[in-house]
């Protein structure tokens, strides 16, 4: 019976593993290398167009091409290792900068980034109109600082929230305060800025520090919110308005100001809009009405804007009213007077998949880009184990090997205390740290015990000194305590960041596949230039002869061989003359005629014109120029068709004229050797390249198994 189960389970065994072979067959044989199907199917696949529909011999076609491509490319891969590319240093220096870049969003956390990146797109479709109160304080102050400032901030929102005072004049009030006598003087002298001091105007996503950002979309219209702390401070925001964002807009705008006294300006804009609605051009209204005096004549253009640089009403307008191009708004009224725009042309927000890249870009110097990278590290300390012994109760022992080991405290108590801490070090920090100005002397830290453990490799005060030591940068004087704190999680968090970096590729399968891509990448150009283009270069001796004995099969009749031969040609003397003042055309005319028969050079015809140059009338420096030309058919600019003949010609120029003397005309001939040498290198090398792939199959013994090719449908 035992007998029969095991039979039975080694043929289910060998029965699947067939089945995995049938499945995922070999594709291809490079060397010792076996290649599976799936391997070239996920290259194949990334490099069509999957949009695109073309036939299925097309299809076909497409898919026998990229098998020799692919096998071409393994081949030389192959090649490349044996030659030890891999170990190039150049070529590591150059992969380890683009390993630094691609490995940013491999060390934070995946989901709350896609979160993140979502939200921002969803926020992206709306814009939003707020003001803010802001009250200075240093990311890196005090406690006592810290809830002063604070306290000062929430005395302004209850004057604005329960005594109802006005918003803006509140803002004036704080933000005179907050000035010098100099700026105040100079405020004073700039009245249109009352009345919107705090005012940001529209913004959307990514436009301000993200913990105000967060705030601004989450407060009513109308309202305002607590005090919100970003690293410039506290902000009381008030939100203004919030309407579909909808990016760049181009618009004409028709303006009458109000500001006059005994002002028609209400009853002038409805006469505009009236002729608007009568059928009147917008150009046209816009150039009779407009007060505006640098749009009036453009019939009231204003260009393409992006949202940031229209102001607020308008934003408001177009976005409320959902105007799209060609729609015309009502008349409206502004502190500046009165207004009708046009929509001319209106962007649209892009699909989330577009706006991707960008937002990964930006993402990446915001602040929200901590929250990812942040969840990251305390999944990487639960994976690498880490222990933090500032936070952990209990004593440190000596074992009987000497080496002191930490035993926890069976039960926390009063009595209890941390297994290591930040208090010596604290007490060696003085003020000089901002200004980089301060000494570690770890001789004097007579704790060594560690502060912390990662991945089996432990970090005590010395290591936190040096780091406190090379991060010096200049900045306001903060607490000592809470400064040596926030270093120390710097400290802790960088390490852990590191580490996780150094195995990459050990513990994401997908960053292993990119880096292997770039190195490839890179291998494969530096096997191409050192075995094809560069040598291709260097062997003159290979390259007369492979000249000698292709140029001779090149027709002109052959439509892929045009490359290799001249059209016709014209070989074009041009006189240049300034103006016609120095010398009239006819002059010019007569006095070539004349040289061309006495047989004189191009270069005496010029000085023969310049001897007739009317100097009183002529103020050009070098009143004629000359050149020689060789101009091909079909590929110049110089000569009409109907000049295409041994003759001369008067071009009139915006100042001036040419003379274009047509000596001599040539037949369609074959290049010379210097004249098409780029072509006859790049198939030079083409040539070698073919040899070298012949070769490579030979040396590495390649094999395509046609049937599994044959049966791939796509």
């Amino acid at each position: 019976m035992k007998k029969t189960i095991a039979l039975v389970v080694a043929v289910l065994l060998l029965s699947g593993l067939r089945a995995q072979k049938i499945e995922d067959p070999v594709i291809f044989e490079i060397g010792d290398q076996k290649i599976l199907k799936s391997e070239f199917m996920k290259d194949f696949l990334r490099s069509i167009d999957k949009t695109s529909s073309v036939s299925s011999s097309e299809k076909r076609q497409v898919l026998e091409d990229y098998v020799k491509l692919f096998v071409n490319y393994r081949a030389k891969l192959a090649d490349a290792y044996a030659l030890g590319m891999d170990t190039n240093a150049d070529m590591l220096n150059e992969l380890a900068t683009y390993r630094k870049e691609l490995s940013a969003p491999y060390l934070i956390d995946s989901a709350t980034l896609s979160r993140l990146l979502y939200e921002a797109y969803e926020r992206n479709q709306q814009a939003v109109h707020a003001a803010h109160i802001l009250l200075p304080l240093s990311p890196m102050a005090s406690p006592s600082d810290t809830q002063r400032v604070y306290n000062e901030a929430m005395a302004l929102y209850n004057r604005l929230t329960l005594d109802k005072e006005d918003f803006f004049t509140v803002a004036r009030e704080v933000m005179e305060k907050q000035m010098n006598p100099e700026q105040r003087e100079r405020m004073a002298q700039n009245p249109q800025v009352k009345g919107h001091e705090g005012d940001l105007g529209f913004f959307t996503a990514f436009d301000m520090v993200y913990p105000f950002e967060n705030a601004a979309y989450t407060i009513p219209v109308g309202e305002i919110g607590k005090p919100v702390r970003s690293r410039f401070g506290y902000h009381i925001i008030k939100v203004i308005d919030r309407v579909p964002y909808y990016g760049s807009t181009t618009l004409r705008h028709i303006w009458i100001s109000d500001r006059m006294a005994n002002s028609k300006a209400e009853g002038k804009i409805k006469m505009a809009y009236d002729r608007l609605m009568e059928g009147m051009p917008f150009e046209k209204v816009a150039h009779n009405y407009s007060d505006d005096r640098a749009t009036s004549s453009k019939g009231g253009q204003l260009g393409s804007l992006a949202m940031q640089q229209m102001p607020p009403e308008y934003v408001s307008i177009v976005g409320r009213n959902a105007m799209k191009a060609g729609d015309i708004s009502k008349p409206f009224h502004t502190e500046y007077g009165w207004h009708i725009i046009m929509v001319e042309r209106r962007d649209t927000i892009p699909s989330f998949a577009d706006m991707l890249p960008d937002y990964r870009q930006r993402i990446s110097r915001d602040q929200r880009n901590t929250a990812p990278q942040s969840i990251f590290v305390e999944q990487c300390k639960q994976r690498y184990g880490f222990v933090d012994y500032t936070r952990q109760y209990g004593k440190w022992v000596k074992s009987g090997s000497g080496r002191e080991q930490f035993v926890a405290d069976a039960k926390v108590t009063k009595k209890s205390r941390y297994a290591s801490s930040l208090n010596e070090l604290v007490s060696m920090v003085n003020d000089s740290v901002f200004s980089r100005q301060w000494v570690f002397h770890p001789e004097r830290v007579t704790d060594r015990h560690p502060l912390f453990v990662l991945d089996d490799t432990t970090y005590d005060a010395v290591a936190l000194g040096q780091y406190i030591a090379l991060k010096q940068i200049p900045m306001g004087r903060q607490d000592i305590a809470q400064f040596v704190q926030q270093r120390y999680d710097e400290f802790i968090a960088e390490k852990v960041l590191r580490l996780a970096d150094s195995r990459l590729e050990q513990d994401n399968v997908e960053f292993r596949g990119l880096i292997d891509e770039y190195r490839h990448g890179l291998m494969i150009f530096n096997y191409n230039d050192d075995q094809i283009w560069s040598k291709a270069l260097k062997d003159t001796s290979g390259f007369d002869l492979f000249y000698q004995q292709t140029s001779v099969t090149h027709t002109y009749e052959n439509p892929e061989d045009s490359v290799y031969f001249w059209k016709d040609r014209a070989r074009v003397v041009v006189y240049r003359v300034a103006d016609s003042l120095c010398l009239p055309p006819a002059t010019a005319l007569k006095a070539i005629a004349k040289g061309q028969k006495k047989q004189k050079s191009a270069s005496d015809i010029r000085l023969d014109l310049i001897e007739k140059v009317d100097r009183k009338h002529c103020k050009a420096t070098q009143p004629v120029k000359q050149r020689l030309e060789v101009v091909e058919m079909g590929r110049q600019e110089l000569l009409d068709m109907k000049e295409w003949k041994t003759g001369t010609y008067v071009h009139p120029q915006s100042k001036g004229y040419e003379v274009c003397v047509v000596e001599q005309l040539m037949p369609p001939m074959l290049k010379s050797k210097d004249e098409a040498r780029g072509y006859y290198v790049n198939d030079f090398q083409s040539a070698m390249e073919q040899q070298l792939v012949e070769r490579l199959h030979k040396k590495y013994n390649v094999v395509i198994h046609q049937d599994v090719v044959d049966a791939i449908t796509y």
